[in-house]
């Protein structure tokens, strides 16, 4: 959509050039795709309730020469849990759903330390129940029916008190879908169909996994390691990713950015939910035993029901991502969403959404954003394919050299922890090794490393890693009450 306005040149400095607005956001993204190396783009913008801006970029499929359209339909990944968040509120705006009722209350074979965990405590990533994903290897243990996981996982303890930590989880919402199913007699797939997408409009959206023929889908990619500024058709390689029926609720949704936009509209005008204040619930992150948020970590501080939450002074929004490829960040104080596709994993567009919807209300650019420097995000996708057990190795290869240098402790350990706090352990692990390494005389490197030992569940070497990190800072009183706490622990 072009426009017949110009920007103001108060938004970009006050001896800048006026330029049509449409021409800077898509300078501004063609620059984004270049610097991230990002076949194909596309984007919607939702302001005052309306689709004002959106826009195509890039290739669709490289191998066949199709370009990216307005129609491409994209794999949105984890961003489905938001509309399972939404099925969820339907439900309970139609009483046939409780948030704080036991999960036990709908569904009756689960294992006995399962049935305690509330609906509220699934949305939000708290259960403390083993995950069907193994985080190890990404892979679904065993056929990814849910019979064979709840017959395997009544014999595995819970991974943590319910309630304690937040930790991401897909078998949080194959219950979540689950409950869905039996409570309206549909399928998950044709229950949101009928209760959203057709309400929205959506009427090019659907669900399917990547074994599933989905036409005019983006067809997805990752970098392949070592890849230079040069752009061409062989710095890509193509990517598949298991598509399991029963955890569809978590990860199977196809759509477009102009289409996702026309769900935002119908959500903020009550036609999906009736009640203000189900939108309200839904927003609103769950919260820990101890009274704090938990969430993936940096700006994405909080989780609410299925949308991941960034608190901060101003500019709240709830921010919905997925396959690290997509996003959609809605700023309910600002009256804006905006809605960024791609077909790269390890694109992260969460990291310029705020910059890019500083195009339209000017100071949400100087909001606190996720800003994922370059060098974490170029050294993630390596590690993504060549595995994070290769850490160490690879980021002291000579082609790293100069991303080596760029590697600051701080952003390594927050690096760690968002790996942590989606609960992909052995991921986290290894960055901590890593930071370790590449600053082996930081007390705080060793006191990362052993929480992630402890969040492992080896205490051994968490103990181990706590006494270096207090010989190299000896008021580290992290390290210092974990080690009383267990001491005392073998005294009783």
């Amino acid at each position: 959509m072009r426009f017949g306005f110009f920007l103001l040149l108060t938004l970009f400095g006050a001896n800048a050039i006026a330029q049509p607005l449409p021409d800077r956001v898509e300078a501004y993204l063609r620059k984004k795709m270049g610097e991230r190396h990002i076949p194909g783009l596309q984007v919607a913008v939702v302001q005052h309730e309306k689709i004002v801006f959106t826009a195509a970029y890039g290739s669709a499929d490289i191998e066949h020469s199709v370009a990216v359209t307005k129609q491409t339909l994209f794999s949105i990944a984890s961003m489905t849990k938001a509309f399972t968040g939404v099925a969820i509120m339907q439900l309970v705006e139609e009483g046939r759903v409780d948030l704080d009722a036991p999960v036990s209350h709908y569904l009756s074979d689960l294992p006995t330390p399962w049935q305690g965990v509330t609906i509220r405590q699934l949305l939000t990533h708290v259960s403390g129940i083993p995950d069907i994903v193994d985080p190890s290897s990404g892979k679904i243990v065993g056929d990814g029916s849910p019979q064979t996981f709840l017959a395997k996982a009544s014999s595995l303890p819970m991974d943590f008190a319910t309630g304690d930590r937040f930790n991401y989880n897909q078998t949080n919402y194959l219950l979540l879908g689950r409950v869905i199913e039996k409570l309206s007699g549909k399928s998950f797939a044709q229950f949101v169909t009928a209760r959203q997408l057709d309400i929205a409009g959506m009427r090019n959206t659907s669900f399917g996994g990547f074994s599933d023929i989905v036409k005019d889908r983006a067809q997805p990619y990752a970098l392949r390691p070592g890849v230079t500024n040069q752009v061409d058709a062989n710095q890509w390689i193509n990517i598949f990713y298991e598509s399991v029926p029963s955890l569809v609720a978590g990860n199977g949704l196809n759509t477009s950015a102009e289409q996702a936009a026309t769900w935002i509209i119908a959500l903020q005008k009550g036609r999906l939910l009736k009640a203000k204040e189900s939108l309200a619930t839904l927003w609103t992150p769950g919260v820990l035993n101890n009274g704090t948020h938990g969430g993936f970590g940096g700006a994405l501080n909080g989780y609410a029901l299925g949308w991941p939450v960034i608190t901060r002074p101003t500019h709240r929004a709830v921010a919905p991502i997925g396959g690290n490829w997509a996003a959609i960040f809605v700023y309910p104080d600002d009256d804006l969403s905006i809605v960024v596709l791609t077909n790269l994993q390890g694109a992260h567009p969460e990291s310029f959404v705020d910059e890019l919807a500083g195009y339209f209300v000017g100071d949400i650019r100087n909001a606190s954003g996720f800003g994922i420097p370059h060098s974490i995000e170029t050294l993630q996708a390596e590690l993504m394919l060549l595995g994070f057990d290769r850490a160490v190795e690879i980021v002291d290869a000579p082609r790293n050299k100069d991303m080596k240098t760029q590697l600051s402790e701080a952003d390594v350990n927050a690096w760690g922890y968002r790996l942590m706090g989606k609960g992909q352990r052995t991921q986290a692990l290894e960055v901590f090794k890593m930071n370790v390494h590449l600053y082996p005389t930081s007390g705080n490197a060793y006191d990362s490393l052993a929480d992630a030992y402890e969040n492992a569940g080896n205490r051994n070497l968490a103990i181990e890693n706590y006494k270096e990190s207090l010989r190299l800072s000896p008021n580290n009183q992290n390290a210092a009450q974990h080690l009383k706490d267990w001491a005392a622990a073998r005294q009783q």
